[in-house]
C-alpha cells in the first residue's frame, strides 16, 4: 500500500533531507565530523606516546674497565636509552638537577672486583622522580638491562646464572607493548562523543537561536518526527566518522583489529545512540549554543577523555572516582573497543558493557522525548 502524500514517512524523509542540507551548509559540522577525527588520530598516533624510548641517562664509571665498558655498551645498544657518559657523580647529579638526564647509572670503583665475588657487584640507579611514570619505566628498564647483561656474562663463561626467581615474561594482546595500540582504539569513543553529543547539542541549540525550530513547529510534523529526523541524520554522520577512524587506525597506524567488525559496528551504534541522546537532552535544556557547548564539553567530552579508561586505567583511580565512572557512557564503549581491537571477541567483556550502553541510550532518548514538546515555552 502506497502511503498517502505528506504522510509520516514522507515527512520523516524530508526532515532527514533538511538535516543533511544543514550539515552540508555548515563548515563546523563537517570539520567536527571528518577533520577533527583525522587531527586527533594524527595527534595521538604520532605525537602522544606513553612509551619511554631514548630516555637520556647518565653513565658514570668511577674506575673504567673492560666490565664497565661492556655493560655500558649494552645500554648504548638499547633503544630505550640515550646514554651520556660522564666522568664523575657530581657532574651527573648536576645534569639530573638541570633536567638534562632522567636518571643516573653509577658503577662504583670496585665494580670489576666485586663482580667476581659470590655476592656480586651492585649498581646504583638514581632517577628523576618528578615524572613518576617515567621514573618507574627507567628503573624497570635498567633492572632488565642489568639482568640480561648478567645472563649474557654467565653464558659467555659457560656458567649458569643463579637467581632466586627466573622471570619469563609473556605479553598478551599487545605483544609489541606499543601505547599507540592502546590509545588509537580509545579515540573511536572520543571522536564519536564529539560527533554525537557535542555536535548534536550545538545544532539543536542553533535551531532555537535562528528561529528555525519555531518554523518546524508550524509544520504538520510531530516533535517525535523532528527528533527522529535529527537522530537519523547524525547517526549516519557518526557512523561515517567511526568508519573513518577505524580505517585509519587499521591501515595507517597498523593497530590490529582482532575482533569482529560487525560486533564493533553494533556496539558503536549503541554508543552513538547514547551520545546522540545526551546531545539532544542537553539541547532541550539549553537553547543557547554557547551554554549547550559548555555543558556538552563538561558533561560528555571531558569525562570521556579523563574517566573512561581511554588514557588512565580506571582500576588505578581512587574508589570514589571509580564509582563515578559508572555513569560515564564512554567507559563502557572504551572497554569494548579496546577489547575488540587487541584481544578479540571476549563476550564476557562485550555483553555486559553493550547492555549498559543500551540502557543508557534508552534513558537519554526517553528523557529527550519527554522533555521535547511542540511549544515555545
Amino acid at each position: 500500500m502506497i502511503p498517502p502524500r505528506g504522510g509520516p514517512r514522507m515527512r520523516l524523509r524530508g526532515l532527514v533531507h533538511k538535516e543533511f542540507l544543514q550539515i552540508m551548509r555548515d563548515p563546523s559540522s563537517i570539520a567536527i565530523a571528518f577533520l577533527m577525527p583525522i587531527f586527533l588520530l594524527i595527534l595521538f598516533g604520532y605525537g602522544v606516546s606513553l612509551d619511554a624510548d631514548h630516555v637520556p641517562v647518565a653513565l658514570v664509571a668511577e674506575a673504567p674497565s673492560r666490565d664497565t665498558a661492556d655493560f655500558m655498551a649494552s645500554l648504548q645498544g638499547s633503544h630505550y636509552f640515550a646514554p651520556r657518559v660522564m666522568n664523575s657523580m657530581p657532574e651527573a647529579e648536576q645534569a639530573l638537577r638541570l633536567g638534562e638526564v632522567k636518571g643516573i647509572v653509577r658503577l662504583q670503583a670496585d665494580f670489576s672486583r666485586r663482580l667476581r665475588q659470590p655476592g656480586g657487584a651492585p649498581i646504583q640507579v638514581v632517577v628523576d622522580g618528578v615524572d613518576a611514570n617515567t621514573a618507574r619505566l627507567v628503573l624497570g628498564y635498567v633492572e632488565g638491562a642489568w639482568g640480561n647483561w648478567l645472563a649474557a656474562q654467565a653464558t659467555r663463561k659457560g656458567q649458569e646464572l643463579n637467581v632466586a626467581v627466573d622471570l619469563q615474561p609473556r605479553i598478551w594482546f599487545n605483544s609489541e607493548v606499543r601505547s599507540r595500540n592502546y590509545l588509537v582504539p580509545g579515540l573511536v569513543a572520543i571522536i564519536m562523543t564529539l560527533i554525537g553529543a557535542l555536535l548534536t547539542a550545538l545544532v539543536m541549540a542553533r535551531e532555537w537561536e535562528r528561529g528555525t525550530m519555531e518554523a518546524l513547529m508550524m509544520t504538520p510534523a510531530s516533535m517525535t518526527e523532528v527528533l527522529l529526523g535529527k537522530l537519523a541524520a547524525y547517526f549516519i554522520l557518526g557512523t561515517g566518522g567511526m568508519l573513518l577512524t577505524v580505517g585509519l587506525a587499521v591501515w595507517l597506524f597498523e593497530v590490529p583489529l582482532r575482533g569482529s567488525f560487525w560486533v564493533l559496528w553494533g556496539c558503536s551504534s549503541l554508543f552513538l545512540l547514547a551520545a546522540l541522546g545526551m546531545g539532544l537532552t542537553i539541547s532541550t535544556l539549553a537553547r543557547s549554543q554557547f551554554v549547550a557547548g559548555q555543558i556538552a564539553i563538561i558533561a560528555t567530552f571531558l569525562p570521556a577523555f579523563l574517566l573512561s579508561g581511554f588514557i588512565f586505567d580506571v582500576g588505578s583511580m581512587p574508589p570514589v572516582v571509580q564509582v563515578i565512572t559508572h555513569v560515564i557512557v564512554a567507559r563502557y564503549f572504551v572497554a569494548i573497543v579496546q577489547t575488540l581491537f587487541l584481544a578479540g571477541n571476549v563476550w564476557s567483556v562485550i555483553v555486559p558493557n553493550a547492555l549498559a550502553l543500551a540502557a543508557m541510550a534508552a534513558i537519554f532518548l526517553t528523557i529527550t522525548w519527554r522533555k521535547s514538546r511542540k511549544r515555545l515555552d
